[in-house]
């Protein structure tokens, strides 16, 4: 296969794992909008605030403690597939899976013991407080990434899209039963946790029947537990890159997540539910880069994997990058226009406040809408440790403004915050990724961090 030939392949199989991504995401985008219509007219600004908190919690510190290993899977699992070890990739399995097992478990009880200190703090009152402990349950949800990393990897990304629309599905219909039932915030707090449940488990039984397809004889968890140094010997650098990615992707989740918390911090649930809201108004362009990425990702492996590296990665990741902006670009400006009728829609004229911050996160996501892409070419070449550089450099720089940034200018201050940052995250991950992709072979100044 030619140079010329390889990226116009990778790119067509990317279009064609973004449509299936995309599919599930667009199911779930309708479900999402039905459930956030009815949560956030039922509770009202600071009730609705008060669930976004309980829930932002626990996925604040699930990212920060969990362990994915999704990464791992599909870049040490590429070559191991297209040697035709299954059994080595299934070894690899095993020890992600039991360290991704393992670290969320300890998520789950740092944010028990964690959770009556910060609750009060975040204005989580009443009888919300009493539902955060047995909240931080909810954090297993992010253990799932094993089984994600695997259909990844075996490109089954009509599962994966179908499962973009399991969480969804769960709330909407909980949403229905609580507002027919007047439950009220605690039901909405119960729905919300057994859809994050439903949505790990969910994951773990697709990855299980694509293993029975593929591998009927293999099994992940046995007796004896996969041998460390074994592993390492098989996937020279596994260890490095998986605590880079995982930091990568940590520092990556962590500004908008802490941005909330912040928020409820320091003005309140109320303003809380209205930042939410104006996240919510603007995720729709970021989403299909995220997508768009995982779908990436996949093909930068296996494209790397057969000798593609410098000008053929480079073509296949500024193409999915045209892709990307492309889609955004209709809803950008929709919301530039109609931001405060988008805002209303969603929660009501309650959260019309909502509307100028919404034009700020927007400008901030349109910043960023390239950097999921920048992310999973670097992470695939192996430079894990780059892609966190880059993260942890906006994180660092920019976060301790958040606290300045709300106190000088309330909730607007947040929008200000997140413009800044993401003009420092995607001007180090462009130079970065120019950087490591000048060559056509592996640069020999570059340190391989990952």
């Amino acid at each position: 296969m030619t140079g010329e030939a390889r990226p116009r392949g990778v790119i067509g199989r990317i279009y064609a794992n973004l449509s299936f991504l995309l599919g599930g995401k667009a199911i779930a985008g309708i479900f999402s909008l039905a459930y956030l219509i009815i949560a956030a007219r039922v509770l009202g600004p600071t009730d609705y605030g008060i669930l976004i908190l309980v829930h932002g919690y626990a996925l604040a510190v699930g990212g920060i403690i969990s362990f994915p290993g999704w990464h791992a899977i599909v870049r040490y699992g590429a070559p191991a597939l297209a040697e035709g070890d299954r059994a080595r990739l299934w070894r690899l399995m095993r020890f992600t899976a039991l360290l991704e097992l393992g670290a969320g478990l300890l998520a789950v009880a740092v944010g028990m013991v964690l959770a009556p200190v910060i609750a009060p703090r975040l204005g989580i009152t009443g009888d919300a407080q009493h539902y955060v402990v047995p909240y931080s349950v909810a954090i297993l949800m992010t253990v799932r990434t094993t089984p994600a990393g695997y259909l990844q990897l075996l490109r089954e990304f009509k599962l994966l899209g179908l499962h973009h629309a399991v969480m969804p599905a769960c709330r909407l219909i909980g949403a229905i039963i609580v507002t027919a039932l007047g439950f009220g915030l605690t039901g909405f707090i119960v729905v919300w946790l057994v859809s994050s449940i439903a949505e790990s488990v969910s994951m773990w039984i697709m990855g299980w029947w694509v293993a029975r397809r593929h591998d009927p004889d293999a099994r992940l968890f046995q007796a004896n537990s996969p041998d460390a140094p074994g592993i390492r010997a098989e996937n020279p650098g596994l260890f490095r890159f998986m605590i880079f990615a995982n930091a990568d992707t940590t520092f990556a989740e962590l500004s908008p997540r802490i941005a909330l918390l912040a928020v409820g911090w320091m003005l309140g649930p109320t303003a809380a539910g209205l930042f939410s809201i104006a996240q919510r108004a603007t995720v729709i362009i970021a989403q299909p880069a995220q997508v768009l990425a995982q779908a990436a990702y996949t093909e930068f492996a296996h494209l790397i994997a057969s000798g593609g590296r410098g000008a053929p990665l480079r073509r296949a990741l500024f193409g999915s990058i045209g892709v990307s902006m492309l889609a955004a670009l209709p809803f950008v400006v929709l919301i530039a226009m109609f931001s405060r009728e988008i805002v209303v829609l969603l929660g009501g004229e309650a959260f019309a406040g909502a509307a100028a911050l919404a034009i700020w996160l927007l400008a901030g996501r349109l910043i960023m809408l390239a950097a999921p892409q920048l992310s999973s070419a670097l992470i695939a070449l192996g430079y894990a440790g780059w892609s966190m550089s880059a993260n942890i450099v906006s994180s660092v720089i920019a976060l301790p403004l958040l606290p300045l940034a709300l106190h000088k200018f309330g909730l607007i201050g947040s929008g200000y915050f997140a413009v800044f940052e993401s003009t420092i995250a995607l001007c180090a991950l462009v130079i970065l990724c120019l950087r490591m992709t000048a060559t056509d072979r592996a640069r020999a100044d570059a340190l391989p961090l990952g």
